[in-house]
């Protein structure tokens, strides 16, 4: 466990906690909300990370969008960084769906008017730098990704775009 006055993070990916005199005392008038993220003056931020030897922390995802495929953990962030790299590709979304075996499915909404084979591409391109439990199940084409005011994408919004 690294744990100074003001950060602690478990060994490997864990969510990131964080206490110190600007960090909030809790939710107004909500004690449930507060005893799900404050632990003994601790904030859970949500936030998944890591940490490198050298004291740096590596943020791979929000807790809430975790993936879990088969027991394994799939982060958004690390699928969607991938399909990203692709030229055609603007932006992407990935999102789990129930599987009846495996627990969830990984699959992506891709931005943009892709065809078959474009779709194909970005399967080999998973395929190339994804382990095969990381990897989308489906990719689906989509005009524009849903997104808030600040012109964050709304995942809840993906998954009906993407058969959920």
């Amino acid at each position: 466990m690294c744990s100074s006055d003001l950060l602690r993070l478990a060994p490997g990916t864990d969510e990131i906690e964080v206490r110190g005199p600007n960090v909030f005392e809790g939710y107004w008038q909500r004690p449930d909300a507060t005893a799900e993220c404050l632990h003994d003056g601790w904030f859970a931020t949500g936030d998944v990370g890591s940490l490198s030897a050298d004291g740096y922390v590596r943020i791979v995802g929000r807790r809430k969008e975790l993936i879990i495929s088969g027991g394994y953990n799939v982060y958004p962030r690390e699928v969607e960084d991938v399909l990203r790299s692709h030229p055609a590709v603007a932006d992407a979304a990935v999102v789990g769906l129930p599987h009846p075996e495996w627990g969830e499915q990984v699959v992506a909404a891709v931005e943009g008017p892709g065809t078959d084979a474009d779709a194909e591409a970005l399967l080999e391109l998973a395929r190339a730098q994804l382990a095969p439990y990381k990897r989308p199940k489906r990719i689906v084409f989509v005009p524009a990704l849903p997104r808030n005011a600040l012109g964050k994408v709304v995942k809840a919004d993906v998954l009906p775009l993407v058969g959920g």
